[in-house]
């Protein structure tokens, strides 16, 4: 049975990885392990990890990815014979609070990863990765050649990363990929993000912040369809090389508010209020995914507004879940 180090388990995206994971019928993932590990910061909640902790092929330990020895321990406790690093400060509002942080947690605990995989020769390594790394694009879409021009401190760290892990891939031979997606959404994402934060506001009678005049846009995609897309560039993807995942559904911060307001059945111009801008807000992301599909083949991909009912529903039904983390 192969062993597989996921961090960040106990996020939005690293626990449906999991679960993803360890429900496939795909014969190389039917035998893996997952040994998950997440710091349990402020956004990776234990009542992600419910459904797993019952599956007898995974493990979870408590633990940061900037801790070498516990690292350490880990790789060869477990022997890690893979690594998919999710684990990362993902907010970009909080990476112009405090850049250090982020710092810390994407540079030094990729790096940190990267040792320990290096030191035991451990399979693959697989980073998981965004488009904001490729800074803004008023039109046409970045393929993964296009150069790095990040512009927040979260995407510079984001960047800085990926970097790291070409440059062991280089000068050590190691085994690594990289996917870059676009803005996730779906049930468990923390409601600091745009999508919940909507539909909480919503249910709780308060406005819709709209950062500018809500004509900057951004591409989503569902989270599972993320998910089977890591785990097609885990199975598949071309060693040292950068693997796109996007779903080509594009909206305007303003026109995604009015979809959640029209599925919500509320007027938009009465729940609207526009706030300053964010510090260097990027006007646009696209991805090209095209030759990313040409190697791995097609992929799901589930329409947003199927997803975004289905995100919206699950929020109405858990409040107990994201209650505790909104301010009162």
């Amino acid at each position: 049975m192969q062993t597989l180090l996921l961090t960040g388990v106990a996020g939005f995206i690293g626990s449906r990885l999991a679960e993803l994971i360890l429900a496939s019928n795909e014969p190389e993932l039917k035998n893996i392990a997952v040994i998950g590990l997440d710091k349990l910061g402020y956004s990776g909640r234990p009542e992600n990890l419910v459904s797993l902790v019952k599956n007898g092929r995974f493990h979870f330990i408590k633990g940061d990815i900037t801790d070498s020895q516990l690292i350490c321990n880990v790789f060869d406790t477990f022997k890690i014979e893979a690594t998919i690093n999710v684990a990362a400060e993902s907010h970009v509002d909080n990476s112009i609070k405090d850049p250090l942080v982020f710092v810390q947690s994407n540079i030094l605990g990729t790096s940190t990863l990267l040792e320990a995989h290096k030191q035991r020769n451990s399979g693959r390594f697989l980073q998981v990765s965004t488009d904001e790394v490729y800074g803004s694009i008023e039109i046409g879409a970045w393929d993964e050649t296009f150069p790095l021009k990040p512009r927040s401190p979260y995407s510079a760290t984001k960047a800085s990363a990926d970097l790291l892990v070409q440059a062991f891939h280089t000068t050590f031979g190691m085994d690594t990929v990289i996917t870059r997606c676009c803005n996730n959404f779906g049930p468990r994402q923390f409601p600091e993000k745009v999508i919940p934060l909507f539909v909480t506001n919503l249910m709780r009678q308060r406005k819709l912040p709209l950062y500018g005049d809500g004509s900057n846009r951004r591409e989503w995609i569902f989270v599972d369809d993320h998910c089977f897309g890591i785990m097609d560039t885990f199975l598949k993807g071309k060693t040292g090389h950068i693997h796109h995942i996007t779903s080509d559904t594009e909206y305007s911060n303003k026109e995604l508010a009015q979809e959640i307001c029209s599925i919500m059945d509320k007027e938009f111009d009465d729940v609207v209020e526009y706030v300053e801008d964010r510090k260097g807000h990027d006007f646009r992301y696209a991805l090209d995914d095209s030759w990313t599909r040409s190697l791995l083949g097609s992929r799901r991909q589930t329409d947003f507004r199927v997803g975004l009912q289905e995100t919206i529903q699950w929020y109405i039904q858990n409040t107990d879940w994201w209650k505790p983390l909104v301010k009162p």
